[in-house]
């Protein structure tokens, strides 16, 4: 006898979310991560996550768990005594993994949930970057932004890498 199942097919095995070991100071940030938490586990898909078990990151990887998926965090040992991540530890991940897909090195799609325009203020400084020739449109493109949760993930399932991968030096 087959057992049929809810969850939604994924083209991901794993998701990795950033955020911080703090709530903020709006509850919409919480309810974002409750359902981009939802949508995981909707669509059988793991979570990897910087370790964290308070704040934003202890509610995703809680429900996510909760949810019957694996979770898997990643934390730097000077963090684990403190939680301390988010902020700027969380921008410059955001923007190493930019980086990372710019050059090719990987060609996962990157995506900003954009709760109540909490990231305008990067976007729009990124948009005036490749006006002014600093960024190219590719580039720039790297970068999914929308405000909810469940049309992040369905835009990062749709996504198409637009660059090459950067060869590996020693294959």
């Amino acid at each position: 006898m087959e057992m049929e199942s809810d969850a939604m097919v994924s083209k991901f095995k794993r998701i990795c979310v950033f955020c911080r070991s703090s709530h903020g100071k709006k509850s919409s940030y919480q309810d974002a991560a409750v359902v981009i938490s939802k949508e995981l586990v909707s669509r059988d898909i793991d979570l990897v996550y910087g370790g964290g078990s308070i704040g934003l990151m202890g509610l995703v990887s809680q429900a996510v768990h909760d949810g019957g998926r694996h979770v898997i965090g990643v934390i730097h040992r000077t963090l684990m005594p403190r939680e301390l991540t988010g902020g700027y530890v969380t921008l410059e991940e955001l923007f190493e993994v930019i980086t990372w897909a710019e050059l090719g090195i990987h060609d996962k799609p990157v995506g900003l949930l954009n709760v109540d325009g909490y990231y305008n203020s990067l976007l729009s400084f990124i948009n005036k970057a490749m006006e002014q020739g600093f960024i190219n449109l590719n580039a720039r493109e790297i970068i999914i932004s929308v405000p909810t949760a469940t049309e992040l993930v369905e835009k990062l399932e749709r996504c198409v890498p637009c660059h090459e991968r950067v060869p590996h030096p020693y294959t």
